[in-house]
């Protein structure tokens, strides 16, 4: 399972891979556990950024998307000038995180830095990680919106340049630094607040799917396999009852574009803890579903944590949780902008359409994490369940 040269020894798990192969706990397999190094979360902390980097080197390679460019300027660097013997340049990424783009974005940085520090969303955030484990340099993360947790983890995922999903790439180490600005994502329109939400929600129900079955994590290990660790699945938990208690408050906060503590516990919940959760217990059915609706020519208009939200639901149902908890939760979906039916996603599916997606979706690694067994015809009905589920709340 080691990656091939130039990846820095990461494992490369194929997103279509057969399910089956992965560790089950019996009592006696390795646990493991992996972390970002340092976390740092509050108001206006990215203007000094370069100060934080300059803990891990001197000379620092920005990876930026064009829109940060702009809406950041030249605040981004404004601690640099005090800094002595930092120096600092940047490049920007755009499109697909494909394998082509990562080796134009290598050949393009060259090798004159021992910092990178990526600034935007979870594309360049995934990009700088690649490009990170094939340098030796060390990794600061600076994520302008909390829409996924991305930015802790020791994963990349990577796409074809159609768009769609077909590599996941485990790193041997996590970023040295996440560098959270809570002003920064307050100010980002609030759907990306809410896709995050969604996809914090999958962690402790998929983590428990783990549990349940002893699937193996996502912890590199040098090739070999673990299962998760009590701690672990206990943030899991937390995270969930931090998105139950402060989620709701947390989206009008961003609708006013106002930092409120219950905003900050949820930016932490959809970074950090959802980030550790899901490495450590692992994902299941709600981001094999997720994954494979960018099959469909219209799955990428939904973002991933939209997608994986929508797929808890499907999950809940799958796994004959309780109908009040399942209706209970896709309340909290649709009162705090998570997508619960089909055209929330953008998608008017045919039965054809969601037998791709079942099919894409059962070849997932993640699929065995779940402990039952379903057929392409019962995922068509439990999709189309968790969509009529939807229109029901929603006409209620």
């Amino acid at each position: 399972m080691n990656g091939p040269a130039g990846d820095g020894g990461a494992v490369r798990l194929g997103a279509s891979r057969r399910p089956g192969s992965r560790a089950r706990r019996k009592g006696r397999e390795m646990r493991a556990w992996c972390s970002v190094g340092h976390y740092l979360q509050g108001v206006d902390v990215i203007g000094r950024v370069g100060q934080y980097a300059s803990m891990f080197g001197k000379n620092h390679l920005f990876l930026v998307d064009s829109f940060v460019c702009q809406m950041l300027g030249e605040g981004l660097y404004g601690a640099y000038p005090s800094l002595d013997g930092c120096t600092y340049r940047t490049l920007t990424f755009e499109g697909e995180i494909s394998r082509k783009s990562i080796s134009r974005l290598g050949n393009e940085a060259g090798g004159e830095f021992d910092v990178i520090v990526a600034v935007g969303g979870g594309k360049v955030i995934d990009v700088a990680k690649m490009v990170a484990a094939q340098s030796g340099a060390a990794l600061v993360v600076c994520p302008t919106i909390a829409a996924t947790d991305a930015p802790t983890s020791a994963m990349s995922i990577l796409y074809s340049d159609e768009g769609e999903m077909n590599e996941i790439v485990l790193h041997v180490k996590n970023p040295d630094l996440v560098l959270v600005d809570s002003k920064v994502i307050a100010g980002a329109p609030t759907r990306f607040i809410s896709a995050g939400i969604g996809d914090a929600l999958s962690t402790y129900y998929e983590g428990e799917s783990n549990w349940k079955t002893g699937h193996a994590n996502y912890v590199w290990c040098q090739g070999e396999q673990a299962v998760g660790t009590v701690a672990g699945r206990a943030i899991a938990r937390a995270c969930m009852e931090t998105l139950e208690r402060d989620g709701r408050a947390a989206v009008k906060a961003c609708e006013q574009s106002t930092v409120t503590p219950a905003l900050e516990n949820v930016i932490e919940a959809n970074i950090l803890m959802s980030g550790i959760g899901f490495e450590n217990v692992g994902c299941s059915l709600a981001h094999g579903l997720g994954n494979a609706m960018t099959v469909l020519p219209d799955g990428e208009k939904s973002m991933h944590g939209e997608r994986v939200g929508f797929s808890t639901l499907s999950l809940m149902i799958a796994e004959d949780y309780p109908s009040e908890e399942v209706e209970r939760v896709a309340r909290f979906c649709r009162d705090c902008g998570v997508p619960t039916t089909f055209s929330e996603l953008s998608l008017a599916p045919s039965d054809d359409d969601l037998r791709k997606v079942a099919q894409a979706a059962m070849q997932a690694e993640s699929w065995g994490a779940s402990p039952v067994r379903l057929c392409g015809a019962e995922v068509v009905d439990i999709l189309k369940a968790t969509d009529a589920l939807g229109r029901r709340i929603a006409q209620e």
